[in-house]
C-alpha cells in the first residue's frame, strides 16, 4: 500500500483486516452505500415472509440477510464486550432482515476501522436519518459513548415535497454525519469563516 494515511479500501474487509496496520490512519470518512437513491420502501419482513407494518428505506440491491450476515453476527457476538450487547439486542428488537444484515454488515467494519485508527484520530460516518439512530448506538458502543463529538445536519437539497411518492412526510433534505474521536488526545482545528457585513455593522 502507498505511503499515506489516506486510506480507501472500498467494502473490502479483508483489505482492511490484512494490510491495515493497528493505530495507523489519521482521520477515517466512511460513506458506506445505504441510502442511493437505488430502491426504497422496504418493509421490516422477517424470512418467514411474516411482514410488519412499518417500513423502512434501505439499500435493497446489497443488504440481505443470509450466511454472510449470520457468519458476521456471530463473530462478533463471540468476540464479547459492549458491541456484542448491542448487536445481540438489535436483533431481538429488529429481527433478521435488511436493516439488520446492513447493521451486522456495519458492525464488523466499525470494529476493525476503530482498531486502525490512530489514538489522536477521529471518524465521520455519513449516513442517512432511516438509520442514524440504530448507526449512533453501534458507534457508542465500538467508540464509547464520551468519544461523541458531534451529530452534523448536512443539508443536500432545497425543501420539497415527499408526499407525491406515496411518504406522508416532510422532504427528505439532509443526511447525517456522527463524529466521534478514538480518545481526548484527538487532533481538532477550527474552522472560521469571516462575520457578515451586516453583523460588523451591528455589532461594530
Amino acid at each position: 500500500m502507498p505511503d499515506s494515511n489516506v486510506l480507501y479500501f472500498g467494502d473490502n474487509l479483508d483489505i482492511l483486516r490484512e494490510h491495515v496496520a493497528d493505530e495507523s490512519v489519521d482521520l477515517i470518512y466512511l460513506d458506506p452505500p445505504f441510502n442511493s437513491n437505488a430502491s426504497y420502501n422496504v418493509l421490516f419482513a422477517e424470512k418467514s415472509g411474516e411482514k410488519s407494518t412499518a417500513q423502512i428505506t434501505a439499500f435493497e440491491d446489497t443488504w440481505h440477510w443470509g450466511l454472510e450476515s449470520e457468519e458476521a453476527y456471530h463473530e462478533i457476538v463471540m468476540a464479547g464486550g459492549k458491541l456484542a450487547e448491542v448487536v445481540s439486542g438489535l436483533r431481538t428488537f429488529l429481527g433478521q432482515n435488511d436493516m439488520m444484515a446492513y447493521l451486522v454488515m456495519m458492525a464488523i467494519r466499525l470494529k476493525e476501522l476503530h482498531r486502525a485508527l490512530k489514538g489522536e484520530g477521529s471518524m465521520y460516518l455519513h449516513c442517512d436519518p432511516t438509520a442514524s439512530h440504530y448507526l449512533k448506538v453501534l458507534m457508542d458502543a465500538v467508540f464509547g459513548p464520551g468519544n461523541f463529538r458531534n451529530e452534523i445536519t448536512w443539508k443536500r437539497s432545497s425543501a420539497h415535497s415527499d408526499t407525491k411518492q406515496g411518504r406522508r412526510a416532510y422532504g427528505n433534505i439532509a443526511d447525517i454525519l456522527l463524529y466521534y474521536t478514538k480518545s481526548d488526545r484527538s487532533t481538532f482545528n477550527p474552522q472560521f469563516t469571516p462575520y457578515g457585513e451586516q453583523y460588523v455593522k451591528t455589532t461594530y
